[in-house]
């Protein structure tokens, strides 16, 4: 669920003294906190500081680090509500949708803490035929010091993804907030700190692009970042120059498949939802449905009648905060103007919905799929509604696209048929976005949504280094890997192995 700006673009809330980065709450433009802006070598040293407190942490064994997250798990859920009035305050969106993010955080948080230890911890494999006088082991050990670079949209559940599985492996951890929200990441660090005060385990770094890029090129184990396809390139080729393996999980361009039998109620609930909810600023959200045309007058009209219900603004009770990062706006206006252009309609809202920093909801019907608004991420409160003749038209138009984080299927008959068709990582059955609050479950995409996965076993492993080991027991009759092992003893090796597997 993630999104951050470009490293080549300058963010809104740099002060005079380039040495200070402002946090601004977007609703008021309000300066709600000040922080350094890291150069290059504060960013190396704070990696440095970072691996020899890592050797400590991993030294803690999974038990030990388990009563140190489970410590500060605690903690989080103590202090809930600052963290959610600092969520809100520094992106805009509404408290409730903050406090849900951290629901999903402490749940994460926890999930990890407590299954590491049976992923990741060293367990005996079968040695094989050939190896039958061997023993054989495989365990997964910490990679040392994990670079994270998160996004400002769900400032705390989506780096926490990377953050929290990356400790429980036992890696030290270096995250560099999004520029949007500095105090989040920063809050999150300290509070680690009061639970593990011994070393500095877990160090944040605060910036523009430029610390973002100090960190992949300062020698971390790994890169995990969060944010667009366009700046992920960018971190890569970086990452390349000391092959610094990376984790990318980019933007989507998320689908939902309405099919004839569907519980339309459900559907447009979930569309609106899925489409709108934080302002639209959700990338495994939903941005395109294809409903079946038989049932596609009725869906049309369930969306449209929850849509208008939606207020966007700053006040308590609105369903919609800002549009966090500023330039973001010209992009929605520019998708909703585009598709309006090319002959599309505009069901609810239009281009007078867009008033920054706030946008309506906008449900456009009929767009063409070669626009903008079908093509390219918009990041809003906008949802596109096009009508298919069947299900197989809106598979072809799903996976018609260069991205494949996520998407959903809306059917009583063929839900899951239909969700094993879909190119994307991540699929919703009869729901939207459901997958991202099961911790059991692997996230991530595919094409230029990105790759690796956090969350699950896998989140855990993306983390970790396999280590194979082999233990020769006692000596065998036929010994091959040996100079003096003559002719004879590959010919009944080749015997073993015509007769075991020739059949």
């Amino acid at each position: 669920m993630t999104r951050t700006t470009s490293q080549s673009t300058p963010a809104p809330q740099e002060s005079e003294n380039s040495d200070k980065l402002l946090s601004l709450d977007p609703r008021t433009g309000e300066v709600v906190g000040r922080y350094p802006v890291h150069g290059a070598e504060e960013v190396t040293d704070a990696v440095r500081r970072a691996r020899e407190a890592g050797q400590w942490w991993a030294g803690l064994g999974f038990a030990g680090r388990k009563q140190r997250l489970d410590a500060w798990r605690r903690r989080l859920v103590r202090r809930l509500p600052e963290l959610a009035n600092l969520i809100s305050t520094e992106t805009g969106k509404p408290i409730d949708d903050a406090r849900l993010e951290l629901v999903l955080v402490v749940d994460h948080l926890h999930w990890a803490a407590h299954h590491a230890e049976r992923v990741l911890r060293r367990r005996r494999v079968s040695p094989g035929l050939l190896m039958y006088n061997h023993a054989a082991t495989l365990e997964y050990q910490p990679l040392g010091v994990v670079g994270v670079i998160g996004p400002w949209n769900y400032p705390a559940f989506t780096p926490m993804g990377s953050i929290a599985y990356a400790l429980a492996a036992g890696n030290a951890v270096v995250f560099k907030p999004s520029e949007y929200t500095p105090g989040v990441g920063t809050w999150l660090a300290d509070t680690f700190a009061e639970v593990v005060p011994e070393h500095p385990v877990f160090r944040v770094v605060t910036g523009y692009g430029e610390t973002g890029a100090a960190l992949c090129r300062s020698g971390v184990d790994k890169l995990a970042f969060t944010g667009s396809t366009a700046t992920g390139k960018r971190v890569m080729a970086a990452c390349a120059e000391t092959l610094t393996p990376v984790l990318v999980e980019c933007g989507g361009k998320d689908a939902l498949i309405v099919d004839a039998d569907a519980d339309l109620e459900a559907a447009a609930d979930a569309a609106v939802w899925g489409g709108m909810a934080n302002a639209g600023q959700t990338c495994v959200g939903v941005e395109r449905v294809y409903v079946v045309d038989a049932v596609a007058d009725r869906f049309l009209d369930l969306v449209a009648q929850r849509a208008r219900r939606l207020r966007a603004g700053g006040q308590d009770g609105a369903d919609l905060g800002p549009i966090t990062m500023p330039s973001q706006v010209d992009v929605i206006r520019g998708h909703i103007q585009a598709a309006l252009d090319a002959g599309a309609r505009a069901v609810v809202g239009g281009l007078d919905s867009v008033r920054a920093p706030y946008v309506e909801p906008v449900v456009l019907t009929d767009v063409p799929e070669d626009c903008a608004a079908v093509r390219d991420e918009t990041f809003g409160p906008t949802i596109t509604v096009n009508r298919v003749r069947d299900v197989a038209e809106a598979l072809r138009l799903a996976n018609g696209t260069r991205y494949g984080l996520a998407a959903a299927v809306f059917s009583r008959s063929r839900g899951e048929e239909l969700a094993r068709r879909l190119r994307a990582g991540m699929v919703s059955v009869n729901s939207v976005i459901s997958f991202a609050a099961v911790p059991a479950l692997p996230f991530g995409g595919v094409g230029d949504s990105g790759f690796g996965r956090i969350h699950g076993e896998d989140g855990l492993r993306e983390f970790a280094r396999p280590q194979a080991v082999t233990r020769r027991r006692f000596g065998a009759l036929l010994e091959p890997m040996s100079f003096s092992r003559g002719t004879h003893t590959v010919r009944q090796l080749l015997r073993l192995v015509r007769l075991r597997y020739g059949r």
